[in-house]
């Protein structure tokens, strides 16, 4: 008789734009008995996914599955680095950009399923001034949305546009300067972004050669442009191609650190958060444990 796969659920009742989804149900009706004991937890608080997460990596559960969204995401990996329990996704919220990269179907019903054939492997993950991150973190504009994001009253693609909408009208260019392990060099920047995965979320493919097993980091930099060039660069972003747009500079690297003028906002994981002018950002190589569909091979 085989035995079965233990695996608790951490679910996220406020996550992303699928609050009203009934998550919890369409699990408890289509989880194969047959392969997993499972429990399902709501979280209480922030941080409350990641304590639950410590506590079963330490009871030595095969895996934890985070039902939510990107923050979600981050704060059961949190708990799952360097043991040897996976982390497993049911996507739930606005973005799921660690979810899309791996494969892992969006539709909630369908990534119930899928854990039936889904096997183990590890990934890189990133740190921001020692805080983990699993898709990317960044500084510049897209951190300032993050911010605005985070205080709307609604999730969702809608809602993120109009945060995007909101902060461009006022925003200014920063200098950036990069130090890596051999040079550095100082710029003017719309934003700068570290990758881990390939997107931000909702296939917005900053990245679109990371690899989560590489042990590298991709640093994408936006110089400055002006509305004409918009167009072009929203297209590429979600063609897989923005790292062929002259205004765009990609590097790869296993540690950069970033110092700018002043203290602002950063994110990491599309979490914002207010960091000082230098930041200090790093990979681990395969230091965390996931499960991906067996299909996905390369990631």
């Amino acid at each position: 008789m085989n035995v079965k796969r233990k695996i608790v659920f951490v679910y996220n009742p406020i996550s992303g734009s699928h609050k009203l989804l009934p998550v919890v149900p369409i699990i408890e009706k289509f989880i194969n008995n047959d392969i997993y004991d499972y429990e399902i937890i709501n979280t209480q608080h922030k941080g409350h996914a990641t304590e639950i997460a410590r506590e079963y990596a330490a009871r030595r559960y095969d895996a934890v599955i985070a039902v939510g969204g990107d923050g979600t995401v981050n704060e059961v990996g949190c708990g799952l680095i360097g043991s040897d329990t996976a982390l497993g996704i049911i996507p739930c919220g606005s973005g799921n950009g660690l979810a899309r990269h791996l494969g892992i179907p969006i539709d909630p019903f369908k990534a119930v399923k899928w854990l039936d054939k889904s096997i183990f492997t590890d990934i890189d993950y990133g740190t921001m001034n020692g805080q983990p991150f699993f898709c990317t973190c960044g500084v510049g504009f897209d951190a300032k949305v993050s911010d605005s994001f985070s205080k709307a009253g609604t999730r969702g693609v809608l809602t993120y546009l109009e945060s995007i909408m909101k902060e461009i009208a006022t925003y200014h260019n920063e200098t950036y300067k990069l130090s890596f392990d051999n040079s550095s060099e100082t710029f003017e920047a719309f934003f700068i972004t570290c990758a881990n995965a390939d997107q931000w979320g909702n296939n917005a493919f900053i990245a679109p050669t990371a690899s989560l097993q590489d042990g590298l980091l991709d640093v994408i930099a936006a110089h400055p442009f002006n509305v004409v060039d918009a167009p072009l660069i929203a297209f590429q972003l979600f063609n897989r191609q923005i790292d062929k747009n002259p205004k765009v500079s990609v590097r790869k690297c296993n540690g950069v650190t970033i110092t700018r003028e002043k203290e602002g906002p950063a994110h990491y994981d599309g979490d914002p958060v207010i960091m000082g002018r230098e930041i200090r950002i790093e990979i681990v190589p395969s230091g965390l444990k996931v499960l991906i569909p067996d299909k996905r091979r390369g990631i």
